[in-house]
């Protein structure tokens, strides 16, 4: 990773760990109203064991995949640690653990699925490689990714912040980074079901 891209991450990293961050997670306290529907049928679909959200925050999605599977088999990292205080708090059971997204503190092919919800959007394109890296190694089967598209790289200003937000097609980087990842499943979430206008890709990892 080179100098400027360590700086731009670390930058974002330190962003989103301090007051910044604390007003995204108060912001989106009812962030999971209405997603039990998409986790119900796509754990049911692609059955796992051992899940990890990459960015997890409060736990919008994990309350509902806390539902579908056991406990010690849910897991969440993010850097804020007043957001990671609420998922212990509200998912008892529930393994929350601070971590960077582009050093993620487990060892290859520990999940069936790892996935992020509105995280890739957030990471500068310095290292964007290196967190779809990190996230590939760390999942036995399923990479999931539900971020902002655009056809190409597209940076959005974003709440009086620059280089913090980046539309992409990110199930086309990732097969780019990837090759083996094969596609299963794309869709859109929207708002009214309880997301924010995302794109989603599921891939499958190959052998």
């Amino acid at each position: 990773m080179s100098e400027p891209g360590k700086e731009s991450a670390s930058r974002l990293e330190e962003l989103w760990r301090g007051s910044f961050g604390d007003a995204y997670t108060d912001r989106n306290a009812a962030a999971a109203n209405g997603r039990e529907p998409f986790w119900k049928d796509l754990l049911a679909a692609y059955p796992c064991e051992r899940v990890l959200e990459v960015g997890c925050n409060l736990g919008a999605n994990l309350y509902w995949i806390a539902r579908l599977l056991p406990l010690r088999g849910v897991f969440g990292i993010d850097v804020n640690e007043g957001a990671l205080v609420r998922v212990r708090q509200t998912l008892p059971g529930v393994n929350a653990v601070w971590s960077k997204a582009r050093e993620l503190p487990f060892r290859d092919g520990y999940f069936d699925l790892v996935f992020t919800c509105g995280v890739l959007i957030h990471q500068p394109p310095e290292t964007l490689a290196d967190v779809m890296s990190e996230i590939v190694r760390c999942s036995r089967r399923y990479v999931l990714a539900a971020e902002y598209f655009a056809e190409t790289p597209t940076e959005v200003p974003y709440r009086g912040q620059t280089g913090a937000l980046f539309k992409n097609d990110f199930g086309g980087v990732y097969q780019k980074a990837s090759p083996s990842l094969r596609l299963l499943r794309k869709g859109f979430l929207s708002k009214a079901e309880g997301w924010d206008d995302v794109t989603y890709w599921l891939f499958e990892k190959g052998s």
